[in-house]
């Protein structure tokens, strides 16, 4: 052989060497970055893909009333709770094979580079499912060879670490569709007022349409590129082989119905004072689970009653004047302590200051019913006479001096029993009752009804209700009055589950404590039916008497006013309401129609949220006795004895004496008798 022909042999083979060398070498670098990848993958382990989803808010009888979402509307659904047609869209649009590679499509990837080298830009996309999928969860839109080598290493770790229908289902949920809507169910609600399940060919088309561009196909604002949009995704549908020439034709000439104005109306917030409410209850609840409320995806059933909710927002509507007042309204079931409904001012919109849970105004006479509670523990009874003619109190060691007035500026000219006091607000009585027991009684009993924090100060204004409480806590308080003493603390929250279904919490039932005795719990109740009986009208009417015309059943109720506030808080065995009006800032009551409001909205509310309901009795427990008595002398009223009236006494406070009885008829009308005790007969009249 020659030696040109051996040197052009051992050429060819040193090339082929270097081919081989060099093929090997690539091999080499692609195992090694396969390798690295896959080191890097278990290193850093499975990317969480958890985002914020809706929380969503049930009414009592499970029923969704509101939702609540930080930064993004999302509903999150399985991928067996989403339209075929749907998921067939979505898959012949953004990545055709999408269950046969492994994130990447090299093919429509070599391509994109080449046309971005071409056109000396990034804007060529051929990302797959996968990569859109990591790039709405973990990254931005900025268009930079950065961002998509970051992209492609969460695309790489998803598709280690995840099924396709995980990563299939986490797409279709975070998908942006325009208009605050986040994943395919809150875009099928938002546009066609139905679940993604139910959505039809062509709406599956329109909304897979709008997430190649929010801006450019939403078929609200931009009708044409929508439908162009619609069609190409049906053809491309019809050429991959998952819909028939027929239905692509249909779905093309169906016409599109979007409905939008429902959404509008469905979602605007129902009860949105009550729902902030129980919002912050869930939040605490779930921090005492060890779980962050941010998580978002929570089902809180709630204690909302949507025909108290509805009956007490009309009524509001109905009554309240145009003149920038004011109003807080609540409603509590005594024996569950259930909030049924919750109106926190005139206008959420205006204002979601809450006027029931934060606003702390004086509750005028409100209070009295608290007092009443510590002097029945300290030796009062309904038949406890008082003189209540005009008295000026000294207090301070004697330094200070304080004459309180009755509303209409009249006094009693001889003593009154408390039965009497309560039912026509009788200041100085109060007052007495106040120095009798001591700001001590007083405020411990306050502290136990959860009024108070601290012990009232040392004037005799607090037993008018000068002190500043919420609405919330003086409703609270008579709930438990009406709950026969027990101490039922007022809930929104009747159990929440997490977004997997898992109940995180169901609320406990009530504790069995006791704020008040079940005896004087009732015999303060069957006080506060008083001010609904003209049988107590004297130098001033019984206080209630306006809403007797529309009442149909027997209520346990007590107002309040000041020069600034309207309290009325009342109840029957089954069901509180408390309300409040007054001007926010710096303006007094001085309009008739102003101070009116209250007991107008009390009494409506009250009656047509219990309007079919049977009347319910206030059924007195052993050691309590009812008997009739004469109203001006607190004797056991005979026939010769006009102003009679069924009241409710412990039996050791059961009198004994007639209303006839020359003693105690001189007594009273002479004034005195300044006294918690009486002389008794030497005999029981029950005997």
């Amino acid at each position: 052989m020659k030696r040109t022909e051996i040197r052009k042999m051992k050429k060819k083979r040193s090339v082929l060497r270097g081919y081989l060398l060099l093929a090997l070498s690539i091999v080499t670098a692609v195992l090694t970055v396969f390798l690295s990848l896959r080191l890097y993958a278990q290193v850093t382990g499975a990317p969480s893909l958890s985002v914020p989803k809706a929380s969503v808010f049930l009414d009592h009888n499970g029923k969704q009333i509101g939702d609540r979402f930080s930064a993004e509307r999302r509903y999150w659904v399985e991928l067996e709770e989403i339209s075929p047609f749907l998921i067939d869209a979505v898959i012949a649009t953004e990545d055709r094979n999408f269950y046969n590679h492994h994130g990447f499509d090299y093919k429509r990837i070599g391509a994109a580079i080449l046309k971005d080298i071409k056109s000396g830009s990034k804007a060529e996309g051929a990302s797959t499912i996968t990569q859109q999928y990591a790039r709405n969860l973990y990254l931005t839109f900025e268009k930079s060879w950065k961002r998509k080598f970051k992209e492609a290493l969460y695309a790489y770790r998803m598709e280690t670490f995840y099924s396709k229908d995980v990563i299939l289902e986490g797409y279709l949920n975070t998908v942006y569709f325009g208009h605050g809507m986040y994943g395919v169910e809150a875009a099928s609600r938002f546009y066609f007022d139905k679940p993604a399940k139910d959505l039809t060919l062509e709406e599956a088309a329109v909304i897979t349409g709008i997430a190649k561009g929010p801006s450019n196909f939403d078929p609200i604002d931009n009708p044409e590129r929508s439908t162009a949009r619609k069609e190409l995704i049906l053809y491309l549908m019809e050429n991959q082989g998952m819909i028939s020439e027929q239905a692509k034709n249909r779905a093309i000439n169906a016409a599109i119905v979007l409905k939008t104005d429902n959404w509008a109306e469905e979602n605007k917030r129902v009860a949105p004072y009550f729902l902030d409410q129980a919002w912050r209850e869930a939040e605490e609840i779930l921090k005492k689970n060890g779980r962050t409320p941010a998580e978002g995806g929570w089902t809180i059933k709630t204690t909302l009653n949507l025909h108290h909710q509805k009956t007490a927002e009309e009524a509001i509507a109905k009554w309240m004047p145009d003149s920038g007042l004011q109003v807080g309204f609540m409603s509590i079931e005594p024996k569950t302590g259930a909030v049924t409904s919750l109106v926190g001012g005139t206008s959420y919109a205006d204002s979601p200051f809450n006027r029931v849970t934060q606003a702390k105004r004086q509750p005028g006479s409100a209070i009295k019913p608290i007092l009443y509670a510590a002097a029945l523990e300290n030796g009062f009874s309904p038949l406890t006479f008082l003189s209540t003619e005009k008295t000026i109190f000294t207090y301070d060691d004697g330094r200070q001096t304080y004459a309180p007035n009755n509303v209409n500026g009249k006094f009693a000219g001889h003593p009154i029993s408390l039965a009497q006091a309560l039912a026509i607000s009788d200041n100085i009585f109060a007052v007495k009752t106040l120095e009798d027991i001591g700001y001590q009684e007083f405020s411990k009993v306050a502290k136990r009804f959860g009024i108070i924090d601290t012990s009232f100060p040392e004037s005799p204004a607090v037993a008018l209700g000068t002190s500043e409480v919420t609405l919330f806590d003086m409703t609270k308080a008579y709930n438990q009055i009406a709950s026969e003493g027990k101490a039922i603390e007022p809930m929104t929250i009747l159990s929440i589950e997490d977004s997997e279904g898992k109940m995180i919490y169901e609320h406990p039932k009530q504790t069995k404590k006791r704020v008040l005795s079940e005896q004087d719990a009732f015999v303060l109740t069957h006080l506060m039916t008083g001010m609904f009986d003209p049988v107590f009208n004297d130098y001033s009417a019984a206080t209630g008497l306006s809403m007797r015309q529309k009442q149909t059943r027997p209520y346990a109720a007590k107002s309040g006013t000041t020069i600034s506030d309207q309290y009325l808080i009342g109840y029957t065995p089954s069901l509180t309401a408390g309300v409040w009006t007054g001007f926010d800032k710096g303006k007094q009551l001085t309009d008739p129609q102003d101070k009116g409001a209250t007991k107008k909205i009390w009494i409506d509310f009250m009656e047509t949220a219990l309007q079919g309901q049977k009347p319910e009795a206030f059924i007195p427990p052993k050691g309590v006795n009812g008997i009739v008595i004469d109203v001006e002398t607190g004797g056991i009223a005979v026939n010769e004895c006009d102003k009679q009236r069924l009241v409710y006494v412990k039996e050791k406070d059961i009198p004994q004496k007639l209303c006839t009885d020359k003693d105690l008829r001189e007594k009273r009308k002479q004034g005195e008798g300044d006294s918690k005790t009486f002389d008794l007969f030497p005999f029981s009249f029950f005997e």
